[in-house]
C-alpha cells in the first residue's frame, strides 16, 4: 500500500510517498482502509520536530474510513463501519492505518466523509475551546483569530450556537468574506486589531481571545482583553509566543491565560465521541457547517502543507488516497 513518511524533519519537501506493508489490526485495534485524511498543524508539528515523535515515521493523524479488520479485545466495532479519529492512528497518510478502537468513533450515515474529517480534530477543537476552556456565555463578546480557518469557521458558529458574538481577524478581503458567513459580527485586519477590539466593545475589551497565531498576535490579544478576560493560546502558527511577566495579568485586569490541548479536553473515549456526537448533531440540524478549503490527492501532500503553512487557505484542507 501506499503511505507518507517522513525520513528527516524539516519543511513538506521532506514528506515521501512511498510503498509499505499492509498492517494488520491488534488487541484493541481496527484497521481501517482510509477514505480521506486530514491535513492539520499537528502533522506540522510532527514533522518539525516540534512534538516527541522521531523520525522516521509514518505521517498523518486524522481520517475517516472503513473498518476492514477488528482486532482481539474489540466489541463496539464491527466491519464495514465507517469511523474516524484524529488520534490514536499516526500514520493516518496512507491507504490503510490500524487505529486504537478506543479513538475512534463511528460516523453517522447522514454525515459524508470530507464533512466528517472537518468535524473531527477542527470541530473538536472549536467544540472544547468554545465549551469547556472558556466556556462562551450569551452576551459575551469574543475575538478569533484566524477566523476564516478550519477552526476559525468552526468557532464562530460554536460560539454563535451558544449566544456569543464574534469579531473576527483576517489577513485579506476573500477571508473577510469567509469570516462575516460563518457568523461574525466584526471581521478585522490584524493591524491595530486590539485597539479596534476595545472600540467595538465600548473600552471594556472582549470576554475572550481564541488565538491560534500564536508569536504574532500574542501581545495585542493580551491588550484586547477585558477585566478577568481569557486568553487561549491553542495554536502557534506564527511561532511560539514570547514569554510572559506574571505582573502584566494584574496590570491588565486580572487576566487569565491558559494553553489548552486537545487531548486534554478529550482524553476519555466518553468525553471524545460526546463532543463528536453534540458536532454531528449539530452539523445534522444544519446549525453548523463546514467548508472544504481544497482537496489534493495524496501523491500531492507537499502542494497541500505549502497551501496550508502559508496562511492563504480558508477551510479545512484534506488527503484523498
Amino acid at each position: 500500500m501506499r503511505a507518507i513518511t517522513v525520513s528527516s524533519f524539516g519543511g513538506p519537501e521532506v514528506f515521501e510517498v512511498t510503498e509499505r506493508e499492509r498492517p494488520s489490526a491488534g488487541p484493541g485495534q481496527v484497521l481501517v482502509d482510509v477514505s480521506v485524511a486530514g491535513v492539520n498543524y499537528m502533522d506540522v508539528y510532527q514533522r518539525n520536530g516540534a512534538t516527541p515523535v522521531k523520525a522516521p515515521f509514518a505521517a498523518g493523524v486524522e481520517g475517516v474510513g472503513v473498518v476492514a479488520e477488528v482486532g482481539s479485545g474489540v466489541s463496539d466495532l464491527t466491519v464495514g463501519q465507517r469511523v474516524g479519529w484524529f488520534s490514536g492512528g499516526q500514520g493516518s497518510f496512507a491507504d490503510s492505518v490500524v487505529v486504537e478502537a478506543a479513538r475512534a468513533v463511528v460516523i453517522p450515515d447522514d454525515v459524508g466523509d470530507e464533512v466528517a474529517v472537518t468535524a473531527l480534530m477542527q470541530g473538536v477543537t472549536a467544540h472544547y475551546l468554545a465549551t469547556d476552556a472558556y466556556a462562551v456565555q450569551p452576551g459575551d463578546t469574543v475575538l478569533v483569530h484566524a477566523a476564516a480557518g478550519g477552526v476559525g469557521q468552526l468557532l464562530t458558529q460554536i460560539v454563535r450556537i451558544r449566544g456569543g458574538k464574534v469579531i473576527g481577524t483576517v489577513s485579506t478581503e476573500e477571508k473577510a468574506a469567509a469570516a462575516r458567513a460563518a457568523g461574525a459580527e466584526h471581521v478585522l485586519t490584524y493591524d491595530d486589531f486590539a485597539e479596534q477590539a476595545r472600540r467595538l466593545t465600548d473600552g471594556l475589551g472582549v470576554a475572550a481571545v481564541y488565538d491560534g497565531v500564536g508569536a504574532t498576535t500574542f501581545d495585542g490579544s493580551l491588550a484586547a482583553l477585558r477585566t478577568r478576560g481569557t486568553l487561549l493560546i491553542y495554536g502557534t502558527a506564527s511561532g511560539p509566543t514570547p514569554p510572559l511577566e506574571i505582573p502584566r495579568l494584574n496590570t491588565g485586569g486580572s487576566l487569565y491565560v491558559t494553553r489548552p490541548s486537545i487531548a486534554h479536553y478529550a482524553a476519555s473515549t466518553d468525553e471524545l465521541r460526546r463532543r463528536t456526537d453534540e458536532v454531528f448533531s449539530w452539523i445534522a440540524k444544519g446549525e453548523l457547517t463546514v467548508t472544504i478549503g481544497g482537496r489534493y490527492p495524496m501523491s500531492d501532500v507537499v502542494q497541500a502543507f505549502t497551501a496550508l503553512e502559508s496562511r492563504r487557505t480558508t477551510g479545512k484542507l484534506v488527503l484523498v488516497p
